[in-house]
């Protein structure tokens, strides 16, 4: 991240810009690992339902015991199919959230260190600025002191107004 530096420190529009993107990065990383959570539910799903179809074969009395066995092999066959194939994905599902995770954490903490080199920069800039205008010194000046409209004829409008008459043809307000 870059920003320009102006008198006082950095670019605040430049600052802002850059924290409002990080934040979008971090909601989008947030939600792609929310959708990865979602994935596990259903495998779960899935899995619950073969281990049940299993069960259910297992209770079933086809009658003839030779085509109930053959019968039962071959759903029990499917159904492991089914299930290690949920496994599968169930685990490459994992992995993925995992990832995601592990990115949105390695990102949040980039952007905290961006955040707080930025923050500390400003504030070393803060302080210099400081620095400076203390050693600047203000005199004030008296209030009677002429002034530059004084002599153009603008007509005293401010509060302070010591009741001196404006010029010849005009009217105070």
């Amino acid at each position: 991240m870059r920003f320009s530096v102006v008198k006082t420190g950095y670019d605040q529009r430049q600052v802002d810009s850059c924290l409002d993107e990080l934040g979008l990065r971090l909601s989008r990383l947030a939600a792609r690992a929310e959708g990865a959570a979602g994935a596990t539910r259903e495998w779960d799903e899935i899995r619950q339902e073969a281990t049940w179809l299993s069960g259910l074969l297992q209770r079933l009395d086809l009658g003839d015991a030779a085509t109930t066995r053959q019968a039962g092999d071959a759903v029990r066959r499917e159904a492991a199919e089914i299930l290690a194939q949920a496994r599968s994905e169930l685990d490459e599902a994992r992995e993925e959230a995992r990832r995601v995770r592990e990115q949105a954490y390695a990102d949040a903490v980039q952007a905290r260190r961006d955040f707080e080199e930025a923050l500390h920069a400003r504030r070393r800039r803060e302080a210099l600025v400081d620095e400076i205008l203390t050693g600047v010194t203000v005199e004030p000046v008296p209030a009677d002191t002429p002034t530059a409209a004084a002599g153009t004829g603008v007509p005293a409008t401010r509060v302070g107004d010591t009741g001196a008459q404006p010029p010849s043809g005009r009217t105070a307000h």
